[in-house]
């Protein structure tokens, strides 16, 4: 797998680390309030935060009231949408002809990168919850890297599609890709809340 740089994405944690400073919740949040409600709090710090509560919040026993717990399972959720799109997009290549089949070819091969970003994204969060001591951070700063890288395949997919002519095949995938790049933006900016709480 080629290493990719994000340096588009530069400005994008700017903006976002403003935002979920001031809105992450620590893992002790006020009393009487509920897991579900916790994932809500959590999620208006995303640019997505209804799609956040959707997709999270089915997960709340999981959940319970950690930001460590919320930030794997949106990576865990991230992962598994994207290995669907990625499925999808594979399938739809067999099939292809001319521009589309090059865009389809390269598309699944960011795709499949993206996963594998995701993937370890995944293991560098799991069992975070409650660790201590400096390598909680390099952890999380791994986390930030790799699902960075993820969202900047999915958007290098879709800049493939730029030179193709519009038809359903380019409107499927790039609303399916953009789609999971919702989910991928939503889950780097609950691990971004990781750098401010711990």
């Amino acid at each position: 797998m080629k290493v990719v740089v994000c340096y588009a994405y530069v400005f994008f944690f700017v903006f976002l680390a403003g935002a979920v400073n001031a809105a992450s919740t620590e893992e002790t949040p006020s009393a009487g309030s509920n897991s579900t409600e916790f994932i809500r709090k959590c999620c208006a710090a995303t640019l997505y935060p209804g799609l956040c509560y959707t997709s999270l919040s089915g997960y709340a026993n999981e959940v319970q009231q950690s930001t460590v717990e919320l930030a794997h399972v949106a990576a865990k959720v991230t992962l598994a949408r994207l290995r669907s799109t990625a499925f999808h997009v594979a399938a739809l290549r067999r099939n292809a002809t001319g521009p589309e089949r090059g865009a389809l070819r390269d598309c699944s091969e960011q795709l499949d990168d993206a996963a594998e970003w995701a993937r370890n994204t995944v293991k560098e969060l799991k069992g975070l919850a409650g660790a201590v001591g400096p390598k909680v951070a390099s952890r999380v700063s791994n986390a930030l890297t790799w699902m960075s890288a993820a969202l900047t395949c999915e958007d290098t997919c879709t800049d493939g599609f730029l030179m193709v002519a519009a038809g359903s095949v380019k409107a499927d995938v790039c609303h399916r890709v953009r789609k999971v790049e919702k989910f991928t933006s939503n889950s780097l900016a609950l691990i971004h809340s990781l750098g401010f709480n711990r």
